[in-house]
């Protein structure tokens, strides 16, 4: 770069950013000013489009270098090395949006996500390097690209007990050195008859400053890890904490018993709840910071043999996409759910066992139909992202607040699209198909296996035929596999006989097929898998489906329509997406039954 490009006027409008986007076409005006309203407080506009899905991250980093004249990179093709990372402190990395990428004499060229941020980050290395770096190149680099690379190169040492950075370790081993310091005081306490701990020295144990900097850090390792939940589970001789990341169990530390209660009662307060019930289930909500962006986690305390296990839910809607192209339908599917979910009124189902992505799958069901001329609501247990111009309701039922009473509500307030968390009961499935047939449309989810077996679980409810057969529209059962990791994929691979024959995969559809799996890297935990997709069975409410729910046909003979109609049932689609090589015939075996 001769010419210096790197500096952007003086006084920069952050709705610049908004007005190239829209001249470029990746956003509308609409959307730019959804996203200026909904910007929480310090957060950039930038970080707030990619937050609230209105923009991929790809286009954003397209457009921003473009518009700048920085050139645009690929961080997963780009080495670092040591003593380049070594030169900034991690903090300042994190805190502001970059990365160095190499030196030549006194020129530091970085990497950015937020352009806009260029002229700060220029001033700030200036003056903390004490003229070690006069001047810059910069690159443009995706958001979530920087992040994960800034943890790659920040923690590359101290992974190999699991914990997942050189931070934890150190914390841990400074935590187990203070647990051993307390049991020798209990012991002596025990010894001596002194009583259990009261309220006070409870509290004070869980505001001690490490074991406070080791739950913190837990959070913000689970949420870069893009962990769904977060285990802390007291047995007889240890406190194990596990991460589910894509959807499996990972075993990332393990405590001693001494710091049991106090660990809890961290969390407890940070959640305002009581830290002297212990005898009693409670059920909590923590807003935490990591990397700049506040993270909600839903916390569940319930009291076991062995202590209190403490659960928490990572509800971070900036690691979901809401883009329906992008969660794994078939064009074909995609076709079909689109057009569901711009019918004029009638109900759309999606079914699925907890942790299948239903949630995901209605918020993007909601946002491709989100217009200022729509007036959408919800109501949800809890409400897991707010969405700018949709009126979400959480579920209160102590209050009297019930699926029910919202959604019979909903209905004087003009609504065109609702949105039912969950039908659990009798009276929350005959308003939703009331309000299906009155005009609206109606979103919601249901736990059934597959598709077929949801209008017999609504006729059980005792729904009329009649009503079922008039008002639903589409019914979407799910799942999630793993995706081979993309960082250590080995392609071509031949899968065994055995698993082969087990998956049911006939001559026809190995003809073309390539299949291919991850060895395992430091970016995918070790396990070849990075990231989910899902696996969808559609069907769609036929005249000859409506004809069938009349009559009174099971399950099975439903289904058997349905295929005769084309639909690809949740085991082939799993094998149409393990013969594209996009997850393994094992994966597709664990999370889908035969035929």
């Amino acid at each position: 770069m001769g010419e210096d490009k790197t500096h952007l006027p003086a006084v920069v409008n952050p709705q610049r950013l908004g007005s190239i986007l829209i001249r470029q076409k990746i956003i509308t005006p609409e959307i730019l000013a959804q996203a200026a309203m909904a910007c929480e407080e310090g957060e950039s506009l930038t970080h707030c489009l990619i937050r609230l899905n209105y923009v991929d991250e790809k286009d954003l980093a397209t457009a921003s270098a473009a518009e700048y004249g920085f050139s645009l990179i690929n961080l997963a093709e780009t080495e670092i090395p040591p003593e380049i990372i070594s030169l900034i402190p991690e903090n300042l990395a994190r805190q502001h949006g970059f990365l160095p990428l190499s030196l030549e004499g006194h020129r530091l060229h970085i990497a950015v996500f937020d352009p806009l941020k260029v002229c700060e980050i220029e001033d700030l290395l200036r003056f903390s390097s004490d003229g070690q770096f006069e001047e810059f190149d910069v690159s443009v680099v995706e958001h979530t690209a920087l992040y994960e690379a800034i943890d790659f190169y920040f923690h590359q040492e101290g992974k190999g007990d699991g914990s997942g950075s050189g931070k934890m370790t150190d914390l841990l081993k400074e935590v187990r050195q203070e647990a051993a310091t307390a049991q020798a005081k209990a012991d002596q306490a025990a010894a001596e008859k002194e009583s259990e701990a009261d309220l006070h020295s409870l509290s004070n144990e869980a505001e001690e400053s490490s074991l406070v900097r080791l739950v913190n850090e837990m959070l913000s390792q689970a949420v870069k890890a893009k962990a769904s939940d977060i285990h802390f589970e007291p047995y007889e001789k240890e406190i194990l904490v596990r991460f589910r990341i894509d959807g499996v169990l990972q075993e990332v530390f393990s405590l001693p018993l001494s710091v049991r209660n106090s660990f809890v009662s961290r969390l407890k307060i940070m959640a305002n709840l009581d830290i002297a019930e212990r005898r009693i289930p409670q059920d909590g909500r923590i807003r935490f910071n990591v990397q700049g962006k506040p993270v909600d986690f839903r916390l569940s305390i319930l009291p076991i043999l062995d202590g209190e296990k403490a659960v928490l839910r990572i509800l971070d809607s900036s690691a979901l996409s809401l883009d329906l192209s992008k969660i794994g339908f078939n064009e074909e599917q995609l076709e079909v759910f689109r057009e569901a979910v711009h019918s004029p009124w009638g109900m759309v189902l999606v079914t699925g066992p907890t942790g299948s992505g239903k949630s995901t799958t209605l918020y993007s069901a909601l946002q491709e139909v989100s217009t200022r001329a729509e007036n959408i609501s919800t109501v949800e247990d809890p409400v897991e992202m707010k969405i700018p111009g949709i009126n979400q309701v959480a579920v209160n039922e102590a209050a009297g607040l019930t699926f029910a009473n919202a959604l019979r509500s909903f209905l004087r307030q003009d609504p065109d699209v609702i949105m039912v968390g969950e039908i659990r009961d009798f009276e929350t499935a005959e308003t939703a198909v009331k309000a299906a047939l009155t005009g609206h449309l109606v979103f919601s989810t249901l736990h059934t296996n597959d598709a077929p077996s949801t209008i017999n679980r609504l006729l059980n409810m005792g729904i009329e035929p009649f009503l079922v057969s008039s008002s639903v529209v589409l019914i979407c059962a799910q799942r999630l596999v793993r995706r081979v990791c993309p960082h250590c994929v080995v392609e071509p691979v031949s899968p065994k006989i055995e698993t082969l024959r087990a998956s049911g995969l006939t001559d026809e559809m190995l003809v073309g097929a390539t299949f291919r799996q991850g060895r395992g890297c430091a970016k995918c935990n070790n396990t070849g898998y990075k990231g989910r997709l899902g696996l969808f069975e559609l069907l769609p409410v036929s005249e000859k489906i409506q004809e069938g729910i009349m009559q009174g046909f099971s399950s099975l003979e439903l289904r058997q329509i349905a295929k005769s109609e084309g639909m690809i049932t949740l085991r082939q689609a799993g094998l149409l997406k393990a013969r594209e090589g996009q997850t393994t015939i094992e994966e597709v075996l664990r999370v889908t039954r035969a035929d």
